[in-house]
């Protein structure tokens, strides 16, 4: 574990000694376990700085919601087959995108990527995904 504090000096540094777990509670959700930093003080949870901070669903459930998004079903589906609000699914959603914008801003930051790269990128995608929609439409024309 690593501190989440921004003003210590061991932010985000995690197996320097300083963040030992110091017990658990129990929610609705199962044990979290608690953390303290001495460096600087801070207690945290297992979920801190996660897309499940202060979330009062099980993580299963909520990974569920998530994959459910993913392979394309609509929010009241998904609210249906659940037994939640759309609005919770839709929080749920909305937590998980804020989570990996941050972490993209982390991961991301030192790639450098031009926007050739990106144009030749969408060239060979767009060609192998599109070939035989393509030489349909001309010989259907006749001029191929």
């Amino acid at each position: 574990m690593a501190c989440p504090n921004e003003q210590c000096t061991h932010f985000g540094i995690a197996g320097k000694g300083n963040v030992t777990c110091y017990g658990t509670y129990v929610n609705s959700t199962g044990k979290v376990r608690k953390y303290i930093c001495h460096t600087c003080g801070t207690r945290f949870c297992d979920r801190t700085n996660t897309a499940f901070y202060d979330l009062r669903t099980s993580e299963d459930k909520v990974r569920l919601a998530l994959d459910m998004v993913n392979k394309g079903m609509s929010i009241r589906g998904i609210a249906d087959v659940l037994k939640s609000k759309p609005s919770t699914v839709m929080s749920w959603i909305s937590k998980a995108s804020d989570h990996c914008e941050k972490v993209n801003e982390v991961v991301l930051k030192d790639v450098e990527t031009s926007k050739v790269e990106m144009d030749e990128l969408w060239t060979i995608v767009g060609e192998k995904e599109y070939p035989k929609t393509m030489n349909m439409t001309t010989k259907e024309h006749g001029s191929g």
